[in-house]
């Protein structure tokens, strides 16, 4: 499930997205389906418990952050503060251990200076979370920001993204090592590098295995057994017991 404030949904009306999602589980024919980006405060615990529990909306969630500084987050006026957003990734974790979450993060916003980035970075590096996708802000026309004096240099902005990055690769591997020897089904896809597969698990690991044209969109049984210097899980299939 993907678009643009999706967590609205129904809002003005007799429907809102919790409703949406206990209605989609009910459809047959599809197996996975991922809650692709929703802002912690359209994010409710009566969602999080249902995912916890359905078959087929998987543990995965994607969770814009943008930034881990309160002011900041006031001054991009997002609806939440970084004490909500904790609370949405500690309600998270505690339901489902095994989750993947993953953090969208804005580096270089007008008035940032080196403290608040800081701010952010340490916020981060406490969260439960997975992965990052930092985005580089840059400046767009007709918008209040482009008007804010406290411009940050771009060299400076790319500085700031550099260090997301590698704690973005921290806290990725730091989750796949996480889910080693562990049993997940994954869904191998059609692209084939060097004689082998890929897909991913439901709860987002991407795994690799020796290229088998029978296994193209097919969810099977895998045990992952290491993580190799790519950041990249092998795996191993699991023989059913009869």
């Amino acid at each position: 499930m993907t678009g643009v404030n999706i967590g609205d949904f129904g809002q003005g009306g007799d429907e809102n997205f919790f409703q949406l999602v206990k209605e989609l589980d009910k459809v047959e024919g599809i197996d996975r389906i991922r809650i692709s980006s929703i802002e912690p405060n359209l994010l409710s615990n009566d969602i999080i418990d249902f995912v916890a529990t359905s078959k087929r909306f998987v543990p995965h969630f994607h969770i814009p952050l943008q930034s881990g500084s309160n002011q900041l987050l006031v001054s991009m006026r997002r609806k939440y503060l970084r004490e909500l957003y904790a609370e949405r990734v500690k309600s998270i974790k505690d339901k489902m251990p095994h989750a993947c979450i993953g953090v969208d993060v804005i580096v270089g916003y007008p008035g940032e200076t080196d403290e608040l980035f800081m701010e952010t970075v340490s916020f981060i590096q406490e969260l439960d979370i997975s992965y990052l996708h930092v985005f580089t802000y840059s400046e767009r026309a007709n918008t209040t920001a482009r008007k804010m004096a406290e411009s940050i240099p771009i060299n400076i902005r790319r500085d700031r993204s550099r260090q997301l990055q590698i704690l973005s690769e921290k806290k990725r591997r730091a989750f796949y090592q996480s889910q080693l020897n562990s049993q997940q089904e994954v869904l191998f896809e059609a692209d084939e590098e060097n004689g082998m597969m890929f897909g991913f698990t439901s709860n987002y690991v991407k795994v690799k295995f020796p290229y088998d044209a029978e296994l193209l969109n097919q969810i099977v049984p895998v045990m992952i057994t290491e993580i190799d210097r790519d950041g990249i899980a092998k795996t191993e299939f699991v023989k059913e017991t009869v």
